[in-house]
């Protein structure tokens, strides 16, 4: 114990850490919820966005509320998982920041929040929302902490249930307001997540050369061949279904935007590839966050998609 306080203390201090004490705890909770992370949520408006019923009469509110129940879901993952994984995060170069793992939020507060918030974002789900969608949110928290218990551990299982994560996401919208989901959306929304999930674990394999037991077992049973060969598959297919949605039929506007967007997604997706054939694929808002050019393809393939829906 006292080795462990010591490493802590001894650990460099980034100028956002909270530090330990009553005062950092709230922060440090809402540091462990990912903030930054919520703009994954925003998948939620994607289906409803698809189908070009966004702006219909309640949308935007029960979206904003599915929205927040989400966010509320996932930060209850996120903080069981970090108390699970506070020893082995200490062995990580960044993760050794997250505030459980630097002490700033006791392990059992970080479990008793976590578990507080799986239980209230279904409720409330079930109470506010349709049957369904409280029952996908309900599956979406199980799934998740069976994954921080054990699948995590299960080699192929891992990459699945994380890419499954983010469908959910995109799912959840049009299970909200009734919409009909499309298998060309399914399709391109779960392989473009596959490709992201497998590209960030190629990355950190690549990184974490000869110490990749330290921070997740289960890169020791990874190749990074492997994993380079999931993403680009991953990646092939959700251009290639895609492109078939693009071609199904033609607008009747003045430019085809359907076959025009995809120009832009493509260029992402190729944009994307240079940073996870380098290693550097990490988080996936941060990429794109951080990288002019990626930005600003995607705002053109939004615009491109936004006029193609309009056009139906």
């Amino acid at each position: 114990m006292a080795e462990r306080t010591t490493a802590l203390l001894a650990r460099p201090r980034r100028p956002d850490d909270p530090g330990p004490g009553p005062a950092g705890l709230p922060l440090g909770l809402l540091r462990t919820a990912r903030p930054r992370q919520w703009v994954k949520n925003v998948l939620v408006v994607a289906a409803p966005a698809a189908a070009g019923e966004l702006f219909s009469p309640g949308a935007l509110r029960h979206l904003g509320l599915v929205f927040a129940l989400f966010t509320a879901a996932a930060a209850a993952v996120y903080l069981i998982n970090d108390a699970r994984d506070a020893d082995a995060d200490r062995a990580h170069p960044t993760k050794c920041h997250r505030p459980v793992a630097a002490g700033v939020v006791p392990v059992p507060v970080a479990y008793a929040t976590g578990a507080l918030l799986a239980v209230a974002a279904p409720a409330a789900a079930a109470l506010l929302c349709t049957p369904l969608t409280a029952g996908l949110l309900t599956a979406y928290v199980v799934m998740q902490l069976a994954y921080c218990v054990s699948l995590k551990h299960v080699l192929v299982v891992d990459l699945a249930v994380v890419t499954t994560g983010f469908l959910m996401r995109a799912m959840i919208g049009g299970v909200a307001l009734g919409i009909p989901l499309s298998r060309w959306f399914l399709i391109t929304t779960g392989f473009g997540a596959l490709f992201m999930v497998s590209a960030k674990r190629y990355s950190e394999a690549v990184q974490m050369a000869g110490r990749a037991g330290e921070t997740r077992a289960l890169l020791t049973e990874y190749t990074t061949g492997y994993l380079r060969f999931v993403w680009q598959l991953a990646a092939g297919v959700a251009v290639l279904a895609y492109c078939l949605w693009a071609l199904e039929s033609g607008g009747t506007g003045l430019l085809p935007w359907r076959q025009l967007s995809m120009v832009a997604f493509i260029l992402a997706v190729l944009r994307y590839a240079v940073f996870a054939d380098r290693g550097t694929a990490g988080e996936p808002e941060d990429v794109v966050l951080r990288d002019r050019a990626l930005a600003l393809i995607g705002l053109g393939w939004l615009a491109m998609y936004g006029l193609a829906v309009a056009d139906w």
